[in-house]
């Protein structure tokens, strides 16, 4: 039986919420480094108190995000979307389009949080920058995972270099994500999605499959 949530306790997390909105809006328009607890606190009308009731430091508000990010993609990946799931390319076909439609909604629900881990998160410290570095070879091995497994069942190619070509999707999916946070793209992403998709397919299909 599940466990109803008291009033005191969704608004603590409401406030935590309202904490990691604010670091970030912070983090977007001064920069990591420029941002300050106070003018967290300030853009919240709270005390410095407050905030460490809720976090050990600013540091501590990327990690909490990553971790959030991280559990909704594997939610996101499991069951249908799993690397095992499909046994046919017409299904990889259609757990590519799944996967393609819901992975951006979570990365770019609050365009800010891609802004920040993108470009601010490498020159926060070496551990941070160590955690990025293994986030994107954690993506690698995933992407892999896909590949892999398609060679397997006969409908990819079986002299597929699964590795170098995992790394190349995602290197495409990445140029993608990063259009998409243009305040004015020039570039139409859902396109851009949409041609990385004919590519993967056309180039690693097996011959009339």
């Amino acid at each position: 039986m599940t466990k109803a949530i008291t009033r005191a306790e969704r608004k603590k997390a409401e406030l935590r919420r309202e904490i990691i909105d604010a670091s970030f809006e912070c983090f977007a328009q001064r920069g990591y480094h420029a941002t300050g607890i106070a003018d967290i606190a300030t853009t919240l009308g709270i005390g410095h108190g407050t905030f460490y009731r809720y976090f050990e430091n600013k540091r501590d508000i990327i990690d909490h995000v990553i971790d959030d990010l991280i559990a909704k993609i594997i939610d996101a990946l499991a069951t249908d979307n799993a690397p095992d799931a499909a046994n046919t390319l017409d299904e990889y076909r259609a757990q590519v389009a799944r996967i393609a439609d819901v992975l951006p909604r979570i990365f770019f629900d609050d365009p800010r949080i891609p802004r920040v881990l993108l470009f601010e998160t490498t020159g926060v410290d070496a551990d941070l920058t160590g955690r990025m570095l293994d986030l994107l070879d954690q993506a690698a091995a995933l992407t892999a995972g896909y590949l892999r497994h398609g060679v397997e069942c006969g409908y990819l190619r079986a002299d597929l270099d699964i590795a170098n070509t995992a790394q190349a999707v995602n290197g495409m999916m990445l140029a993608s994500g990063i259009q998409g946070l243009r305040a004015e793209p020039s570039v139409d992403c859902t396109a851009l999605n949409q041609a990385i998709t004919r590519m993967m397919f056309d180039g690693i299909r097996v011959e009339n499959t």
